[in-house]
């Protein structure tokens, strides 16, 4: 229980009614979760606005409001706080909440369009490693210490975010590890954290269906970099051309790295089969079981991170010689003299990235068979473009339906198809049914031969018309590996 002056200490108050000392037992920004006593949070959604759910939560027991617009008719039983900023106000007031838990951490966020799962996973396991209690949020699962939890969004909302991080610190974790998605720095879901690090992988076209334009994508990562505190470090790929513009007016102390030229942490490949590769970084050599020269980045970020957090290097190197791909990111599952491959790359970069490290480290006749959908309800633009990579990188391609949503996947595959030139379409397949293209990708395959099924990853769902049925590309890819027969 805290008093409502402590809850919104640090949100700009445009006017205030009530009493500032009124004990506050919960928040929420959801009315359905408003009881006796809650301090309500009306905040502007894409979808809905919290505003017009004001009068639910006085009902149901609000004790306060906090609004950008006040209602006609205001109780005056209830404290009335008016703000510029709603979102804003909610992450503050979620931080003050559960005590600033992210004060008592050493919170490293990670973003950019890909790599943010594998480097923010890969942090929590060589700090777990080295023998610290770390929490990590990402796209496949968080964790606190080693209690899984289960992940709904890239980012958590910002109350859900400091209940975890409280439940960090009281577990005694010393670091926290972070995917920063896009959505999450425009909706303000970070406000109110602190963080002792930011990294920037790269930028690519993704989520033009929410952020309309690239320059606006770019503008909600570099916002992130905007608002990092001057003790913090700032770690940016400089591979990438967006890197320094995340640095520039940047407060946090600037490191950058790189694969292919100068930075402060540097990273060659010294050589790659499908089990692995050797990599020389900062003059010392260690063997991973990653492949792909975007791997060597995500590997190199994680090293560059971790000394910038004061681990040593013999350490580091020792703890990420030890570390296994994050499920579903370049996943290889060999049975029957197949080598498959499951892989989250649902954008044209990261299919450019995968199929290409493929493509390096497959020999002779060799086929890279790829079956690949696009999402609906996303970005348009990018399917008949994944849809062109797919074929001119691939020895066969086989189109199939990724999540639909409440889109026709027939139709996601028109869009897709469009992409594809007389030419190479000998060599296309197209086949809705996701199970029965996985199938079909091994019944062409020789002994020998790679299979990539991209685009869902760890997802051990498809989603259909709004529903979530179970389907895991892992179980279906092994299962149909395990029945092949020459």
């Amino acid at each position: 229980m805290a008093s409502l002056k402590e809850l919104i200490r640090g949100i700009k108050v445009i006017s205030f009614a009530g009493d500032p000392e009124k004990p506050v037992s919960s928040i929420t920004f959801d009315s359905r979760q408003v009881s006796g006593g809650s301090l309500f949070i009306a905040v502007r959604g894409s979808k809905n606005d919290g505003h017009d759910y004001i009068s639910s939560a006085v009902s149901s027991g609000a004790s306060a409001i906090i609004c950008e617009k006040l209602p006609d008719k205001t109780d005056p039983r209830i404290s009335w706080i008016l703000t510029d900023d709603s979102a804003l106000a909610l992450g503050i007031v979620a931080s003050n909440y559960y005590k600033n838990p992210s004060s008592s951490l050493k919170l490293v966020g990670v973003t950019g369009t890909n790599g943010k799962t594998t480097i923010a996973t890969l942090l929590y396991k060589t700090f777990s490693g080295l023998g610290y209690k770390c929490g990590l949020f990402s796209t496949v699962c968080n964790y606190v210490i080693d209690r899984e939890l289960p992940a709904t969004h890239t980012t958590p909302d910002p109350v859900q975010l400091n209940r975890v991080m409280s439940e960090m610190v009281s577990a005694g974790c010393d670091y926290a590890f972070m995917e920063v998605s896009s959505h999450a720095v425009d909706q303000q879901r970070i406000a109110g954290l602190r963080f002792a690090g930011g990294i920037f992988t790269n930028l690519t076209h993704d989520h033009l269906d929410y952020h309309k334009t690239f320059d606006r994508y770019l503008a909600a990562k570099k916002m992130f970099f905007d608002q990092l505190p001057e003790n913090a470090f700032a770690l940016v790929n400089t591979d990438d051309r967006n890197g320094k513009v995340m640095l520039q007016n940047c407060k946090a102390r600037p490191f950058t790295f790189s694969v292919r030229g100068p930075a402060d942490f540097r990273c060659g490949i010294i050589e790659q089969t499908f089990d692995g590769m050797g990599l020389k970084i900062m003059g010392e050599e260690v063997w991973t079981r990653f492949i792909g020269d975007y791997n060597a980045s995500n590997l190199l970020a994680v090293y560059a991170a971790s000394e910038l957090l004061g681990a040593k290097r013999k350490e580091i190197l020792t703890a990420m010689s030890d570390l296994h791909p994050v499920a579903g990111r370049l996943e290889v599952i060999r049975s029957s003299g197949i080598t498959g491959i499951v892989d989250y790359a649902h954008t044209p970069d990261a299919l450019i990235n995968v199929l290409d490290t493929l493509n390096k480290i497959r020999e002779g006749n060799i086929q890279l068979i790829t079956v690949v959908g696009a999402g609906g309800d996303r970005d348009k633009t990018k399917r008949p473009k994944m849809a062109s990579i797919s074929a001119e990188r691939s020895t066969k391609l086989i189109l199939t339906s990724d999540n639909p949503r409440t889109e026709d996947p027939e139709k996601i595959l028109d869009d897709m198809e469009a992409g594809i030139t007389p030419e190479l379409k000998s060599r296309t397949l197209r086949i809705c049914d996701r199970r029965e293209a996985i199938r079909t990708a091994v019944m062409l395959a020789l002994k020998g031969d790679v299979i990539l099924v991209a685009g869902k990853g760890h997802e051990p769902y498809q989603e259909v018309m709004g529903v979530r049925h179970h389907f895991d590309d892992r179980e279906e890819l092994r299962k149909a590996l395990s029945e092949k027969k020459f």
